[in-house]
Protein backbone atom coordinates (compact mmCIF):
# COMPACT_ATOMS: atom_id res chain seq x y z
CA UNK A 1 0.00 0.00 0.00
CA UNK A 2 1.43 3.08 -0.91
CA UNK A 3 1.44 6.42 1.18
CA UNK A 4 0.93 9.59 -0.08
CA UNK A 5 2.78 13.19 1.17
CA UNK A 6 -0.26 15.51 2.62
CA UNK A 7 -1.85 17.83 -0.63
CA UNK A 8 -2.86 21.03 -0.21
CA UNK A 9 -4.71 22.09 2.29
CA UNK A 10 -8.39 21.34 2.20
CA UNK A 11 -11.19 24.40 3.46
CA UNK A 12 -13.49 21.21 4.38
CA UNK A 13 -13.21 17.46 4.41
CA UNK A 14 -16.81 15.51 3.86
CA UNK A 15 -17.20 12.22 5.43
CA UNK A 16 -20.08 10.54 3.61
CA UNK A 17 -21.39 11.09 0.46
CA UNK A 18 -25.44 10.46 1.35
CA UNK A 19 -28.06 12.62 1.46
CA UNK A 20 -26.62 14.93 4.29
CA UNK A 21 -23.12 14.65 3.10
CA UNK A 22 -23.46 15.54 -0.56
CA UNK A 23 -25.83 18.15 0.58
CA UNK A 24 -23.43 19.67 2.64
CA UNK A 25 -20.58 19.48 0.36
CA UNK A 26 -22.78 21.55 -2.52
CA UNK A 27 -23.88 24.66 0.08
CA UNK A 28 -20.13 24.46 1.08
CA UNK A 29 -18.49 25.03 -2.54
CA UNK A 30 -21.32 27.33 -3.41
CA UNK A 31 -20.29 29.46 0.14
CA UNK A 32 -16.65 29.43 -1.74
CA UNK A 33 -15.09 26.60 -0.23
CA UNK A 34 -12.84 24.14 -0.78
CA UNK A 35 -14.56 20.90 -0.56
CA UNK A 36 -13.19 17.28 -0.95
CA UNK A 37 -15.57 14.48 -0.33
CA UNK A 38 -14.60 10.99 0.68
CA UNK A 39 -16.99 8.16 -0.10
CA UNK A 40 -16.05 4.76 0.89
CA UNK A 41 -18.82 3.32 -1.66
CA UNK A 42 -21.24 5.07 -3.66
CA UNK A 43 -21.78 8.59 -3.85
CA UNK A 44 -25.69 9.01 -2.88
CA UNK A 45 -25.15 6.77 0.09
CA UNK A 46 -27.59 4.42 1.92
CA UNK A 47 -30.78 6.59 0.21
CA UNK A 48 -30.09 6.65 -2.96
CA UNK A 49 -28.24 3.37 -3.49
CA UNK A 50 -30.08 0.41 -0.87
CA UNK A 51 -32.53 3.03 0.44
CA UNK A 52 -35.16 5.35 0.14
CA UNK A 53 -34.93 5.88 -3.76
CA UNK A 54 -34.35 1.67 -4.81
CA UNK A 55 -37.48 1.15 -2.21
CA UNK A 56 -39.71 3.51 -3.55
CA UNK A 57 -38.86 2.82 -6.99
CA UNK A 58 -40.12 -0.93 -5.65
CA UNK A 59 -43.22 0.26 -4.05
CA UNK A 60 -44.21 2.18 -6.87
CA UNK A 61 -43.67 -0.71 -9.69
CA UNK A 62 -46.26 -2.86 -7.20
CA UNK A 63 -48.45 -0.11 -7.29
CA UNK A 64 -48.57 -0.51 -11.17
CA UNK A 65 -48.97 -3.98 -11.36
CA UNK A 66 -52.10 -4.39 -8.59
CA UNK A 67 -53.57 -1.02 -10.57
CA UNK A 68 -53.32 -3.52 -13.71
CA UNK A 69 -55.01 -6.28 -11.53
CA UNK A 70 -58.12 -4.38 -10.21
CA UNK A 71 -59.39 -2.27 -12.86
CA UNK A 72 -62.36 -3.97 -13.34
CA UNK A 73 -64.33 -1.72 -11.12
CA UNK A 74 -63.96 1.21 -13.62
CA UNK A 75 -64.37 -1.05 -16.85
CA UNK A 76 -60.93 -1.46 -17.89
CA UNK A 77 -59.71 -5.35 -17.42
CA UNK A 78 -56.27 -7.02 -18.46
CA UNK A 79 -54.83 -10.17 -18.72
CA UNK A 80 -52.36 -12.48 -18.34
CA UNK A 81 -50.67 -9.69 -16.36
CA UNK A 82 -47.30 -11.00 -15.35
CA UNK A 83 -44.48 -9.74 -13.23
CA UNK A 84 -40.56 -10.11 -14.94
CA UNK A 85 -38.74 -9.64 -11.50
CA UNK A 86 -35.65 -9.48 -12.71
CA UNK A 87 -36.86 -6.69 -15.65
CA UNK A 88 -38.24 -4.65 -12.31
CA UNK A 89 -34.96 -4.88 -10.72
CA UNK A 90 -33.15 -3.39 -13.75
CA UNK A 91 -35.84 -0.44 -13.50
CA UNK A 92 -34.99 0.10 -10.05
CA UNK A 93 -31.26 -0.15 -10.74
CA UNK A 94 -31.79 2.56 -13.74
CA UNK A 95 -33.73 5.23 -11.27
CA UNK A 96 -30.64 4.93 -8.91
CA UNK A 97 -27.75 5.11 -11.46
CA UNK A 98 -29.50 8.45 -12.80
CA UNK A 99 -29.73 9.99 -9.60
CA UNK A 100 -26.18 8.67 -8.73
CA UNK A 101 -24.71 9.86 -11.76
CA UNK A 102 -26.66 13.16 -11.30
CA UNK A 103 -24.92 13.47 -7.47
CA UNK A 104 -21.58 13.05 -9.25
CA UNK A 105 -22.28 15.89 -11.79
CA UNK A 106 -23.15 18.41 -9.78
CA UNK A 107 -19.91 17.67 -7.17
CA UNK A 108 -18.02 18.60 -10.99
CA UNK A 109 -20.27 21.20 -11.44
CA UNK A 110 -19.36 22.77 -7.74
CA UNK A 111 -15.95 21.46 -8.57
CA UNK A 112 -16.10 19.49 -5.67
CA UNK A 113 -12.91 16.86 -5.43
CA UNK A 114 -13.49 13.40 -4.29
CA UNK A 115 -12.07 10.18 -3.17
CA UNK A 116 -13.08 6.58 -2.79
CA UNK A 117 -11.86 5.05 0.40
CA UNK A 118 -12.43 4.69 4.04
CA UNK A 119 -11.53 7.69 6.44
CA UNK A 120 -9.49 7.72 9.93
CA UNK A 121 -9.11 10.59 12.31
CA UNK A 122 -5.11 10.58 13.09
CA UNK A 123 -5.39 14.37 14.35
CA UNK A 124 -7.78 17.06 14.80
CA UNK A 125 -6.95 18.40 11.39
CA UNK A 126 -5.88 15.14 10.14
CA UNK A 127 -7.68 12.27 8.35
CA UNK A 128 -6.34 9.63 6.49
CA UNK A 129 -8.02 7.69 3.31
CA UNK A 130 -7.03 4.32 2.47
CA UNK A 131 -8.49 1.41 -0.19
CA UNK A 132 -7.50 -1.34 -1.98
CA UNK A 133 -4.74 -0.04 -3.73
CA UNK A 134 -3.27 3.65 -1.88
CA UNK A 135 -3.26 5.40 0.93
CA UNK A 136 -3.18 9.48 1.33
CA UNK A 137 -3.01 11.63 4.21
CA UNK A 138 -5.55 15.22 3.70
CA UNK A 139 -5.05 18.52 6.24
CA UNK A 140 -8.16 20.28 6.75
CA UNK A 141 -9.56 23.19 8.50
CA UNK A 142 -13.27 21.92 8.75
CA UNK A 143 -14.72 18.43 8.47
CA UNK A 144 -18.50 17.43 8.63
CA UNK A 145 -18.93 13.47 9.41
CA UNK A 146 -21.74 12.48 7.50
CA UNK A 147 -20.96 8.71 7.74
CA UNK A 148 -24.81 7.38 8.10
CA UNK A 149 -25.84 4.52 9.73
CA UNK A 150 -26.07 0.40 8.54
CA UNK A 151 -28.92 -2.73 9.62
CA UNK A 152 -29.24 -3.60 12.98
CA UNK A 153 -27.84 -7.41 12.80
CA UNK A 154 -29.64 -9.57 15.88
CA UNK A 155 -27.05 -12.32 17.36
CA UNK A 156 -29.39 -14.87 16.68
CA UNK A 157 -30.05 -13.91 12.85
CA UNK A 158 -26.84 -13.39 11.25
CA UNK A 159 -27.22 -12.19 8.07
CA UNK A 160 -26.87 -14.38 5.44
CA UNK A 161 -28.00 -16.15 1.65
CA UNK A 162 -31.49 -16.32 3.57
CA UNK A 163 -31.03 -13.81 6.52
CA UNK A 164 -31.26 -10.46 5.09
CA UNK A 165 -31.29 -6.81 5.96
CA UNK A 166 -33.31 -4.17 3.81
CA UNK A 167 -29.94 -3.90 1.58
CA UNK A 168 -30.14 -7.97 0.85
CA UNK A 169 -33.83 -7.64 -0.10
CA UNK A 170 -33.78 -4.99 -2.18
CA UNK A 171 -30.99 -6.84 -4.09
CA UNK A 172 -32.85 -10.20 -4.47
CA UNK A 173 -32.80 -11.49 -7.78
CA UNK A 174 -35.89 -13.79 -7.52
CA UNK A 175 -39.46 -12.79 -6.04
CA UNK A 176 -40.05 -14.54 -2.66
CA UNK A 177 -43.00 -16.93 -2.28
CA UNK A 178 -42.38 -16.70 1.28
CA UNK A 179 -41.20 -14.03 3.48
CA UNK A 180 -40.95 -13.75 6.94
CA UNK A 181 -40.77 -9.95 8.32
CA UNK A 182 -38.81 -9.46 11.73
CA UNK A 183 -39.93 -5.29 12.41
CA UNK A 184 -42.86 -4.00 11.68
CA UNK A 185 -41.49 -0.52 11.60
CA UNK A 186 -41.53 1.62 8.79
CA UNK A 187 -38.66 0.01 6.71
CA UNK A 188 -40.60 -3.86 7.25
CA UNK A 189 -44.10 -2.33 6.41
CA UNK A 190 -42.44 -0.76 3.29
CA UNK A 191 -40.86 -3.58 2.23
CA UNK A 192 -43.23 -5.99 2.78
CA UNK A 193 -45.93 -4.36 1.34
CA UNK A 194 -43.88 -4.49 -1.84
CA UNK A 195 -43.42 -7.98 -1.61
CA UNK A 196 -47.23 -8.58 -1.03
CA UNK A 197 -48.50 -6.57 -3.58
CA UNK A 198 -46.54 -9.25 -5.83
CA UNK A 199 -47.63 -12.09 -4.70
CA UNK A 200 -45.27 -13.28 -1.81
CA UNK A 201 -47.05 -14.98 1.51
CA UNK A 202 -46.02 -12.38 4.14
CA UNK A 203 -45.67 -12.96 8.06
CA UNK A 204 -44.88 -9.71 10.17
CA UNK A 205 -43.65 -10.41 13.81
CA UNK A 206 -43.43 -7.25 15.36
CA UNK A 207 -42.67 -6.76 19.29
CA UNK A 208 -44.83 -4.01 20.18
CA UNK A 209 -48.93 -3.84 20.46
CA UNK A 210 -49.06 -2.50 16.89
CA UNK A 211 -46.87 -1.78 13.82
CA UNK A 212 -45.60 1.31 12.95
CA UNK A 213 -45.33 2.48 16.57
CA UNK A 214 -44.73 5.65 16.25
CA UNK A 215 -48.10 6.64 14.42
CA UNK A 216 -51.32 6.81 15.66
CA UNK A 217 -53.98 3.92 16.25
CA UNK A 218 -56.57 5.43 13.68
CA UNK A 219 -54.12 5.72 11.10
CA UNK A 220 -52.23 2.05 11.38
CA UNK A 221 -55.52 0.45 11.21
CA UNK A 222 -55.96 1.66 7.64
CA UNK A 223 -52.39 0.11 6.74
CA UNK A 224 -52.94 -2.82 8.72
CA UNK A 225 -56.20 -3.61 6.74
CA UNK A 226 -54.32 -3.03 3.50
CA UNK A 227 -52.01 -5.49 4.66
CA UNK A 228 -54.32 -7.96 5.16
CA UNK A 229 -55.99 -7.29 2.21
CA UNK A 230 -52.52 -8.62 0.18
CA UNK A 231 -53.00 -11.33 2.51
CA UNK A 232 -50.29 -10.40 5.05
CA UNK A 233 -50.59 -11.80 8.57
CA UNK A 234 -49.54 -9.79 11.21
CA UNK A 235 -48.38 -10.84 14.77
CA UNK A 236 -48.03 -8.08 17.35
CA UNK A 237 -46.32 -8.97 20.96
CA UNK A 238 -44.02 -11.30 19.46
CA UNK A 239 -40.13 -11.93 19.33
CA UNK A 240 -37.94 -13.38 17.01
CA UNK A 241 -36.02 -16.48 18.87
CA UNK A 242 -33.63 -17.69 16.24
CA UNK A 243 -33.38 -19.24 12.84
CA UNK A 244 -32.45 -22.67 11.12
CA UNK A 245 -31.27 -22.37 7.32
CA UNK A 246 -31.89 -24.99 4.65
CA UNK A 247 -30.69 -25.22 1.47
CA UNK A 248 -34.12 -23.78 -0.07
CA UNK A 249 -35.36 -21.47 3.12
CA UNK A 250 -35.76 -20.91 6.42
CA UNK A 251 -37.85 -21.99 9.52
CA UNK A 252 -37.80 -19.27 12.14
CA UNK A 253 -38.45 -19.41 15.87
CA UNK A 254 -40.54 -16.96 17.85
CA UNK A 255 -43.14 -16.61 20.58
CA UNK A 256 -46.15 -14.85 19.69
CA UNK A 257 -48.02 -13.32 22.57
CA UNK A 258 -46.75 -15.85 25.25
CA UNK A 259 -46.55 -19.17 22.65
CA UNK A 260 -44.35 -20.81 21.05
CA UNK A 261 -44.39 -20.71 17.08
CA UNK A 262 -42.23 -21.29 14.12
CA UNK A 263 -42.97 -20.14 10.22
CA UNK A 264 -41.36 -21.48 7.03
CA UNK A 265 -40.15 -19.15 4.37
CA UNK A 266 -37.59 -18.77 1.47
CA UNK A 267 -36.30 -15.96 3.52
CA UNK A 268 -36.09 -13.81 6.62
CA UNK A 269 -36.23 -10.30 6.36
CA UNK A 270 -34.71 -8.75 9.86
CA UNK A 271 -35.65 -5.04 10.05
CA UNK A 272 -35.46 -4.08 13.62
CA UNK A 273 -33.59 -0.82 13.49
CA UNK A 274 -29.60 1.10 12.40
CA UNK A 275 -27.04 1.99 14.29
CA UNK A 276 -24.19 4.87 13.79
CA UNK A 277 -21.30 4.31 11.71
CA UNK A 278 -19.18 5.84 14.29
CA UNK A 279 -16.87 3.16 14.96
CA UNK A 280 -13.32 2.31 13.12
CA UNK A 281 -12.71 5.97 11.94
CA UNK A 282 -10.77 7.14 14.64
CA UNK A 283 -13.26 9.56 16.63
CA UNK A 284 -12.35 8.68 19.99
CA UNK A 285 -8.17 9.13 19.52
CA UNK A 286 -9.41 12.90 18.78
CA UNK A 287 -11.48 13.19 21.87
CA UNK A 288 -15.19 13.68 19.95
CA UNK A 289 -17.66 12.85 22.46
CA UNK A 290 -20.07 10.62 22.04
CA UNK A 291 -23.50 9.05 24.10
CA UNK A 292 -23.97 5.19 24.94
CA UNK A 293 -25.11 4.66 21.91
CA UNK A 294 -22.21 5.08 19.69
CA UNK A 295 -24.22 8.87 18.28
CA UNK A 296 -21.93 11.76 18.46
CA UNK A 297 -23.17 14.91 20.52
CA UNK A 298 -23.42 17.74 19.26
CA UNK A 299 -24.57 21.16 19.74
CA UNK A 300 -27.35 24.03 17.78
CA UNK A 301 -24.69 24.25 15.13
CA UNK A 302 -23.47 20.62 14.21
CA UNK A 303 -20.63 21.18 16.61
CA UNK A 304 -18.69 18.20 17.93
CA UNK A 305 -16.50 18.35 21.30
CA UNK A 306 -13.94 19.63 18.60
CA UNK A 307 -15.08 23.11 17.47
CA UNK A 308 -13.73 22.49 14.04
CA UNK A 309 -15.57 19.49 13.43
CA UNK A 310 -18.98 19.19 13.10
CA UNK A 311 -21.50 15.73 12.55
CA UNK A 312 -24.71 15.66 11.05
CA UNK A 313 -27.52 12.84 9.64
CA UNK A 314 -28.04 9.33 11.40
CA UNK A 315 -24.56 9.35 13.80
CA UNK A 316 -26.25 12.59 15.33
CA UNK A 317 -29.42 12.31 18.40
CA UNK A 318 -32.30 12.19 16.94
CA UNK A 319 -35.03 10.63 14.17
CA UNK A 320 -32.75 8.57 11.31
CA UNK A 321 -33.70 10.67 8.04
CA UNK A 322 -32.51 11.63 4.73
CA UNK A 323 -34.06 14.80 5.01
CA UNK A 324 -33.23 15.94 8.60
CA UNK A 325 -29.76 15.00 7.35
CA UNK A 326 -29.77 17.08 4.40
CA UNK A 327 -31.05 19.99 6.50
CA UNK A 328 -28.52 19.78 9.25
CA UNK A 329 -25.64 19.38 6.40
CA UNK A 330 -26.42 22.92 4.69
CA UNK A 331 -26.42 24.19 8.66
CA UNK A 332 -23.25 22.96 9.27
CA UNK A 333 -21.98 23.98 5.93
CA UNK A 334 -22.95 28.02 6.28
CA UNK A 335 -21.76 27.83 10.10
CA UNK A 336 -18.25 26.36 8.69
CA UNK A 337 -19.11 29.75 6.12
CA UNK A 338 -19.43 32.29 8.82
CA UNK A 339 -23.42 32.32 8.64
CA UNK A 340 -25.01 32.54 12.20
CA UNK A 341 -26.99 29.62 11.11
CA UNK A 342 -28.48 27.22 13.59
CA UNK A 343 -30.26 23.80 13.93
CA UNK A 344 -34.11 24.33 14.74
CA UNK A 345 -35.77 21.21 14.70
CA UNK A 346 -39.20 23.11 14.86
CA UNK A 347 -40.75 19.79 12.72
CA UNK A 348 -39.95 17.36 10.82
CA UNK A 349 -41.98 15.66 8.35
CA UNK A 350 -42.38 11.32 8.92
CA UNK A 351 -43.60 9.42 5.69
CA UNK A 352 -44.55 5.83 5.56
CA UNK A 353 -45.13 4.85 1.98
CA UNK A 354 -47.36 2.18 2.96
CA UNK A 355 -50.35 1.31 1.52
CA UNK A 356 -52.38 3.78 2.42
CA UNK A 357 -49.35 6.01 2.96
CA UNK A 358 -48.98 7.77 5.90
CA UNK A 359 -47.83 11.04 7.09
CA UNK A 360 -47.31 13.44 10.16
CA UNK A 361 -45.46 16.54 11.32
CA UNK A 362 -45.24 18.50 14.03
CA UNK A 363 -47.08 17.45 17.79
CA UNK A 364 -50.02 14.67 17.74
CA UNK A 365 -53.16 15.34 19.46
CA UNK A 366 -51.73 13.64 22.37
CA UNK A 367 -48.15 14.90 22.63
CA UNK A 368 -50.21 18.60 21.82
CA UNK A 369 -51.96 18.36 25.60
CA UNK A 370 -49.10 16.80 27.11
CA UNK A 371 -47.32 19.77 26.63
CA UNK A 372 -50.51 22.04 28.16
CA UNK A 373 -51.94 23.21 24.73
CA UNK A 374 -55.68 23.61 24.79
CA UNK A 375 -56.25 21.68 21.42
CA UNK A 376 -58.93 21.90 18.48
CA UNK A 377 -58.66 19.06 16.23
CA UNK A 378 -60.15 18.49 12.45
CA UNK A 379 -60.72 15.92 11.08
CA UNK A 380 -61.75 15.60 7.72
CA UNK A 381 -62.24 12.19 5.42
CA UNK A 382 -60.93 11.56 1.58
CA UNK A 383 -63.88 9.71 1.21
CA UNK A 384 -65.50 13.87 0.87
CA UNK A 385 -62.99 14.68 -1.72
CA UNK A 386 -63.45 14.64 -4.90
CA UNK A 387 -60.02 14.39 -6.37
CA UNK A 388 -59.84 11.02 -4.15
CA UNK A 389 -62.81 9.61 -5.41
CA UNK A 390 -61.98 10.11 -8.88
CA UNK A 391 -58.53 8.33 -8.33
CA UNK A 392 -60.01 5.77 -6.71
CA UNK A 393 -58.71 6.26 -3.08
CA UNK A 394 -61.36 6.98 -1.04
CA UNK A 395 -59.89 5.62 2.02
CA UNK A 396 -58.69 7.75 4.40
CA UNK A 397 -58.39 11.10 6.70
CA UNK A 398 -56.35 14.30 7.11
CA UNK A 399 -55.90 16.03 10.49
CA UNK A 400 -55.00 19.17 11.80
CA UNK A 401 -54.05 19.93 15.27
CA UNK A 402 -54.16 23.83 16.42
CA UNK A 403 -53.92 25.80 19.81
CA UNK A 404 -57.99 26.46 20.35
CA UNK A 405 -57.47 30.49 21.49
CA UNK A 406 -55.19 31.36 19.07
CA UNK A 407 -55.93 28.76 15.98
CA UNK A 408 -52.19 28.17 15.42
CA UNK A 409 -50.96 25.26 13.71
CA UNK A 410 -49.03 22.75 15.72
CA UNK A 411 -49.66 19.53 13.80
CA UNK A 412 -51.25 16.68 11.41
CA UNK A 413 -51.10 13.49 10.39
CA UNK A 414 -52.51 12.22 7.01
CA UNK A 415 -52.96 8.82 5.90
CA UNK A 416 -54.38 8.25 2.59
CA UNK A 417 -53.30 8.84 -1.05
CA UNK A 418 -50.55 10.91 -1.79
CA UNK A 419 -49.88 11.91 2.29
CA UNK A 420 -46.29 11.74 1.28
CA UNK A 421 -46.96 14.91 -0.74
CA UNK A 422 -49.37 16.54 1.12
CA UNK A 423 -47.81 16.80 4.54
CA UNK A 424 -45.30 19.74 3.02
CA UNK A 425 -48.39 22.57 3.41
CA UNK A 426 -48.72 22.08 6.74
CA UNK A 427 -44.56 21.53 7.90
CA UNK A 428 -44.44 25.06 6.04
CA UNK A 429 -47.59 26.10 8.15
CA UNK A 430 -46.02 25.48 11.58
CA UNK A 431 -42.20 26.95 10.40
CA UNK A 432 -44.38 30.26 9.64
CA UNK A 433 -46.73 30.12 12.46
CA UNK A 434 -49.63 30.40 10.43
CA UNK A 435 -53.45 29.84 12.21
CA UNK A 436 -56.51 27.54 11.02
CA UNK A 437 -57.68 30.37 9.16
CA UNK A 438 -54.40 31.27 7.00
CA UNK A 439 -55.16 27.54 5.74
CA UNK A 440 -58.69 28.23 5.30
CA UNK A 441 -57.78 31.92 3.24
CA UNK A 442 -55.03 30.00 1.20
CA UNK A 443 -57.11 29.24 -2.06
CA UNK A 444 -56.29 25.51 -2.53
CA UNK A 445 -56.58 24.15 -6.29
CA UNK A 446 -59.49 21.62 -6.91
CA UNK A 447 -60.18 19.20 -7.53
CA UNK A 448 -56.93 18.20 -5.58
CA UNK A 449 -55.79 15.71 -2.69
CA UNK A 450 -54.45 18.56 -1.01
CA UNK A 451 -57.78 20.37 -0.23
CA UNK A 452 -57.97 17.97 2.54
CA UNK A 453 -55.79 19.98 4.30
CA UNK A 454 -57.95 23.17 3.96
CA UNK A 455 -61.52 21.09 4.81
CA UNK A 456 -59.53 19.86 8.34
CA UNK A 457 -58.80 23.18 9.13
CA UNK A 458 -62.02 24.02 8.34
CA UNK A 459 -63.22 21.17 10.35
CA UNK A 460 -61.30 22.14 13.09
CA UNK A 461 -62.85 25.71 13.12
CA UNK A 462 -66.35 24.48 12.88
CA UNK A 463 -67.47 25.71 9.69
CA UNK A 464 -66.65 22.74 6.95
CA UNK A 465 -68.34 22.93 3.73
CA UNK A 466 -68.15 19.22 2.28
CA UNK A 467 -69.22 17.59 5.96
CA UNK A 468 -72.48 18.30 7.62
CA UNK A 469 -71.43 19.42 11.37
CA UNK A 470 -74.24 17.85 14.03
Amino acid sequence: MVVGEFVEEIDVVVIGAGPGGYTAAIRAAQMGKQVLVVERENVGGVCLNVGCIPSKALIHAAHVYENAQHGAEMGITMENVKIDFNKVQEWKNGVVSKLTGGISQLFKGNKIQTVQGEAFFLSENEISVYNENESHKYKFNNAIIATGSRPVELPAFKFSKRVLSSTGVLALDELPKRMVVIGGGYIGVELGTVLAKFGTELVILEGADQILPGFEADMVRLVERGLKNNNVKIHTKSVAKGVEETETGVIVKAEVKGEEASFEADYVLVTVGRKPNTNDIGLESVGIKMNERGLIEVDKQGRTSISHIFAIGDIVPGLALAHKASYEGKVAAEVIAGHNAEIDYKCIPSVVFSSPEMSSVGLSEKEAKAQGYDVVVGRFPYAANGRALSVNAGEGFARVIAEKESGIVLGAQFVGEDASNIISEVALAIEMGATLEDIELTIHAHPTLGEVTLEAAEMALGRPIHVVVK
